[in-house]
């Protein structure tokens, strides 16, 4: 029982201090990470970084874009004029026009109760 005791104690003290050094190290780490971040060269640094990453993705941006135009020249239009688009491709698409009619309750489709005029 008297081991139990001091070994609790001890555990109790430990903790205690541990938080405190702890609390007291994350406090020292936050202060120092405000201050580098404050800090006009890595500011300076950040925003070249910023600035290059930008026009490295306008680049490839661009060089992708070209090389899908290279590869398939009109390919969209002979589709679209050979199936009538994109509707005329894809099963279950509708045209906007010929939208299921709405229920002004709760914008969702309304469903035909059984037996109406659409059950044969």
């Amino acid at each position: 029982m008297r081991y139990r005791v001091t070994f609790f104690a001890g555990l109790a003290a430990g903790f205690v201090m541990g938080a405190r050094a702890g609390q007291e190290r994350y406090e020292q780490m936050k202060k120092l990470a405000r201050r580098a971040a404050d800090s006009p060269a890595v500011q300076q640094a950040a925003g070249a970084a910023a600035a290059q990453a930008t026009g490295l993705a306008k680049t490839a941006r661009a060089r992708v874009t070209a090389k899908v135009q290279q590869r398939t020249p009109g390919l969209a239009d002979a589709a679209k004029r050979k199936t009538g688009g994109l509707p005329g491709r894809v099963p279950g698409w509708r045209v906007s026009s010929a939208r299921a009619p709405q229920d002004k309750s709760n914008g969702m489709p309304s469903i035909p109760a059984p037996g109406g005029p659409l059950d044969g």
